[in-house]
């Protein structure tokens, strides 16, 4: 099954062919480098790291350029609040992103072009624009002016976000500014202001305004016309129909071929806000819950929608991630590790069973991982079955084959959505958080000690420790093979 995916320039679903056989070439607008990343900026992210992972295991040379906006008026503002350099202050955060990305389980993009890199393609696209007729200077003197795009040039304004220009114009709410022609012309470059960080160009000295980097950088790396354009829904307009607009008339109309917007995250059904209280950074959410966690929440509902970040929502994900990794945990016991497993589990075309080309048949629906998840937990159900109450014994070797199979493409469908990747026990000591207390030697000393008060028949220490322990959050099952101990998330 060809892969679907939902083009907002058309608004439906497409098979997603490619420019080239074999190749994908995927741009990303990445963050605006002012501040601490929140769960929004996860979610977008994570969507196109799972979108250029499954490319690649489906075969695909992948090209993934994710930008990074490193010169904005937010920026400066936070800057010049903070009294520092804008260029010191974009390179902290760039670090603060990479940081908090990682520890989420993204992979870094093959390019991660920064906008004050490509000044100088900036100026020449802004030159093309202007010698087209689509871009004109403000008159303030033959050194100095802002440059404009002219929204009326372009007949295809608005097509992508599907909104009409007279429309806009009648509705718009963009202050009066004396300096355009149409309420909705955005600035190409920007004429210095006093302090303010400034490049020399045709126009005088002055920076780029927002939409014309990523018109510029995607056009380095990719070409003028690459496969895809990606980005959160808040994204759509005014910065992609704007980049698209100058892009197409840069570039005699060539530019992406297909665009995939992300939905919206809420916290407790309100839109994130730092006046609300509820502005939840990715830092703030690692306090409080595992770093896959946080992540198979991200997934939990199928990219295009929107998706509420709610306290109950997360600690039930918390609840299913715990069950997979108690069943991993049962199978190593059982079989021993997986290393032998994990030789070539990323590739989609050498398929191994039935699990894994339905876990891609539902992923080449759109990217539907709420649907690929659910197919895991039926899976991990389906396993403990096998399996059996954990008081059994030995299990047979058909089903030894089985079981390894079953992890095998578990394991694999993890890697395509950056899951899984813990080794149990390590991952139920990190869950349990940092308290001293339920570090597993600890708890280990306990259940020994229990043992020892059980072979003595002493009842009462035996039930006063397991109260303990209940405490603690560790639950204790005891079976004919011995005492085992899993923590109560």
């Amino acid at each position: 099954m060809s892969l679907k995916l939902y083009n907002s320039a058309t608004r439906k679903k497409e098979v997603f062919k490619p420019i080239e056989d074999g190749k994908v070439g995927l741009y990303v607008c990445g963050v605006t480098v002012y501040d601490l990343c929140h769960i929004g900026h996860a979610r977008s992210t994570i969507v196109f790291d799972i979108l250029a992972r499954y490319f690649r295991a489906k075969g695909y040379d992948v090209t993934y350029v994710r930008n990074f906006t490193d010169i904005d008026d937010k920026i400066i503002q936070r800057a010049n609040l903070l009294k520092k350099e804008p260029g010191a202050l974009a390179r902290e955060f760039i670090d603060a992103f990479d940081e908090d990305m990682g520890r989420l389980g993204v992979l870094n993009a093959d390019v991660e072009p920064l906008a004050t890199d490509h000044i100088d393609g900036m100026i020449e696209m802004t030159i093309t624009l202007m010698d087209r007729g689509y871009a004109y200077k403000t008159e303030e003197g033959t050194e100095g002016g802002d440059v404009y795009f002219s929204v009326d040039s372009y007949r295809g304004y608005g097509s992508l976000s599907g909104r009409n220009l007279e429309d806009m114009r009648a509705g718009s709410r963009v202050a009066v500014n004396d300096k355009k022609r149409h309420p909705m012309d955005f600035a190409l470059w920007k004429s210095a202001k006093p302090g303010e960080p400034q490049w020399p160009s045709p126009w005088g000295p002055g920076r780029p305004g927002w939409h014309l980097e990523c018109s510029v950088m995607s056009n380095r790396y990719l070409g003028p016309t690459f496969d895809i354009h990606g980005g959160g829904r808040d994204l759509l307009f005014p910065h992609h129909e704007n980049e698209r607009a100058q892009s197409m008339c840069a570039n005699d109309g060539e530019f992406a071929h297909y665009w995939v917007h992300n939905g919206f995250v809420t916290v407790e059904s309100e839109k994130m806000s730092k006046s609300l209280g509820n502005f939840l950074t990715i830092r703030d959410a690692l306090e409080i819950y595992h770093p896959e966690v946080l992540r198979i929440f991200l997934l939990s509902k199928q990219y295009r929608s929107p998706l509420d970040f709610s306290k109950k929502d997360v600690e039930g994900l918390q609840t299913g991630l715990v069950r997979i990794y108690r069943t991993l945990q049962r199978l190593n016991e059982l079989l021993g590790p997986d290393d032998g497993e994990k030789v070539s589990r990323h590739s989609v075309s050498e398929g191994s069973g039935d699990f894994f080309e339905k876990f891609c048949e539902i992923m080449d629906d759109d990217l539907n991982t709420a649907g690929a998840l659910g197919l895991i937990f039926e899976k991990v159900r389906e396993m403990n079955r096998l399996m059996g109450p954990e008081s059994e014994g030995a299990i047979s070797e058909d089903t030894r084959s089985q079981l390894k199979n079953d992890r095998s493409q578990i394991l694999r469908a993890g890697d395509i959505l950056g899951l899984f990747h813990e080794d149990p026990g390590e991952f139920f000591e990190q869950l349990a958080g940092p308290s001293t207390e339920v570090k597993s030697e600890n708890i280990e000393a306990l259940v020994e000690k229990r043992t020892q008060a059980r072979t003595a028949k002493d009842w009462a220490a035996s039930d006063a420790i397991r109260d303990q322990l209940k405490e603690m959050g560790v639950i204790l099952e005891d079976s004919p093979q011995g005492t085992t101990w899993r923590l109560d998330v």
